[in-house]
């Protein structure tokens, strides 16, 4: 049981973390005057420069990719001690 709130509590950091950085990303895609795909991937990672152009992103593409991490690692733990914990009732 101890496992399952842990994993639990990681599982919910790493979800904030990643909502988060969406929610930030796509209030700050509204000002990005650059024009391509996707004005919230560019928020997020950040695109290619070209000569002076002002830098139009937050940077925050490897929080990103921790928080996911973290959210789909603890889904897979939370998983195996769920089936653990089923397993040993039935």
């Amino acid at each position: 049981m101890k496992r399952i709130v842990i994993g639990g509590f990681i599982m919910l950091g790493g979800l904030l973390v990643t909502l988060t950085i969406i929610l930030s990303g796509a209030i700050y895609a509204t000002q990005i005057t650059a024009s391509g795909e996707s004005k919230l991937w560019h928020a997020i990672f950040g695109a290619k420069q070209y000569g002076d152009e002002v830098v139009q992103s937050l940077f925050l593409g490897l929080p990103f990719i921790l928080g996911l991490i973290f959210s789909l690692l603890d889904l897979i733990i939370l998983g195996i001690e769920y089936h653990k914990t089923f397993q040993n009732q039935g």
